[in-house]
């Protein structure tokens, strides 16, 4: 038998048979409802979309019957998406604070975990540089990206600090890096400019490496809200799966590797029971998206909650958040 798509369970009881009905249907027959319903619920069991924990137990849907529920909807996903619920256009100049507020949105709208992934530093193009001194003999190179991030670097001399020089090597990269992405071959080559002076361009081997550098030793930064409503929302039998999940959520490399598993740029996705930093999480689903410029994606919106989450209400909100920042990056990026 090939993979389950739709499900439709008929149940051929009536009271009394419509003449319109094209269906197979009996009238009456009440001792046999109980037996036909048991039936119904054994097929669906040995199809793997339904288990029962125990004798006195009712039957619940498997992680296999979730997926086959989740993708349903996610091919019946069409027109423009909801609108997000909060105006980050006001936002323009704050990165960070439109993804916490995004972050704030999800998690109060669904009461789920709620994941939002600031776009790489790889991908982030320089908004300002300076060049300070802060003592004789030593000086500060800042550096501030259009999502937002700020790197600080201080460079301790063995002479003291020259500063006509720490004057112009502000003012040169100032206009000749700001707009520049980070890492790229322009900035590279205009740190090296043969046009240069022997002396500036020595100053800036020594001081350029921090503009390269920018972001490259870690990974994008992720904001998590949602956790306290998620613990307080969880029945009895979850609460072991989603202590787990708020443990695993403590350390970084776990958070980067659930935030990974939305990454699909085509549409959003849902994963039941996510592998995460080597452990599988049963009992919990995530529901992502992608954000971006055009087919580029930049970052990702998630939610994570029990296997019972209202998918259909997940899947929407995250698809609406997911527009919603990716007109906002583009608006951000192309304006830099």
């Amino acid at each position: 038998m090939g993979p389950v798509r739709h499900l439709y369970v008929h149940l051929p009881f009536c009271a009394h048979r419509c003449g319109y009905c094209d269906f197979v249907t009996v009238v009456g027959r009440r001792r046999q409802h109980a037996g036909y319903v048991d039936a119904l619920l054994a097929e669906l069991e040995t199809l793997g979309l339904l288990t029962h924990p125990h004798t006195s137990a009712g039957r619940t849907p498997t992680e296999g019957g979730y997926r086959v529920y989740a993708e349903e909807l996610l091919e019946g996903l069409e027109g423009r998406p909801d609108e997000l619920g909060v105006d980050l256009r006001s936002m323009r100049d704050e990165i960070e604070q439109a993804l916490r507020a995004t972050t704030d949105m999800l998690s109060d709208a669904t009461r789920l975990l709620a994941l939002v992934s600031a776009p790489s530093l790889e991908t982030a193009s320089i908004r300002h540089v300076e060049v300070l001194t802060l003592q004789p003999s030593s000086l500060m190179v800042v550096v501030i990206t259009s999502t937002g991030g700020v790197t600080k670097r201080v460079f301790r001399l063995d002479g003291p600090v020259d500063p006509g020089l720490v004057a112009w090597a502000g003012v040169y990269l100032e206009e000749q890096l700001v707009g520049q992405r980070l890492g790229s071959s322009t900035v590279r080559r205009r740190l090296e400019a043969p046009e240069l002076g022997l002396r500036e361009r020595a100053f800036l081997a020594l001081i350029g490496q921090t503009l390269l550098d920018v972001g490259a030793e870690v990974g994008p930064e992720v904001f998590v809200g949602g956790t306290a409503g998620l613990v307080e929302g969880a029945r009895a039998e979850e609460v072991e799966a989603t202590m787990r999940l708020v443990e695993l959520l403590e350390r970084r490399a776990a958070v980067l590797a659930l935030v990974s598993e939305a990454l699909e740029p085509q549409r959003p996705v849902v994963h039941v029971g996510p592998a995460v930093a080597g452990a599988d999480l049963h009992a919990v689903s995530l529901v992502g998206a992608t954000y971006g410029i055009r087919s580029t994606p930049l970052g990702a919106v998630g939610l994570v909650g029990p296997l019972r989450m209202d998918y259909e209400k997940a899947i929407r909100t995250v698809r609406a958040a997911a527009f919603e920042l990716s007109r906002f990056v583009e608006d951000v990026y192309e304006g830099t």
